[in-house]
């Protein structure tokens, strides 16, 4: 057992540079951007069913958002790794301690001070920001792409 998981560690050290890689961050953050959708989907479908709130005010506070994660993007450090040809993201503090703090108003929010509105808000808020910011990393890395000849344009 000690040496599968020695040999599971030794597997994914091996593959912490890959892991760095645009490609591999852009889904990883996609997949986490559909799973946090389709959770907070069925909030408020019970919420909305409830009266509490509408699909037009989800929408709108969502697109509210948007701009404000595509600017997130900039903030999000990337280059140019011209020895394997990819462009590397890297841990961006700010933004996960604030989808962490948004995660856990949220929670507090409808469990313990069953403000369904407000955590209806927050929900929203979280999806425009990881949109935005995951369309605004995606240019990005197109664009230093392009700008180092990994890709044509």
């Amino acid at each position: 057992m000690k040496n599968k998981i020695i040999s599971l560690l030794a597997f994914l050290q091996s593959k912490r540079g890959e892991m760095k890689k645009s490609q591999y961050k852009i889904w990883l953050r996609a997949f986490l951007l559909i799973q946090f959708s389709i959770i907070f989907s069925l909030y408020f479908s019970h919420d909305i069913a409830a009266g509490y709130f509408t699909w037009e005010k989800v929408a709108l506070i969502t697109l509210l958002f948007l701009p404000i994660g595509f600017l997130m993007s900039y903030i999000v450090p990337m280059q140019a790794n011209l020895e394997i040809r990819a462009v590397t993201l890297s841990l961006d503090k700010i933004y996960l301690f604030l989808i962490w703090f948004l995660v856990i108003f949220k929670l507090l929010a409808s469990y313990y001070y069953h403000a369904t509105t407000v955590a209806d808000v927050i929900m929203c808020i979280i999806l425009g920001l990881m949109g935005g910011r995951l369309g605004g990393i995606g240019i990005r890395v197109r664009k230093l792409k392009i700008q180092h000849h990994f890709i044509a344009s």
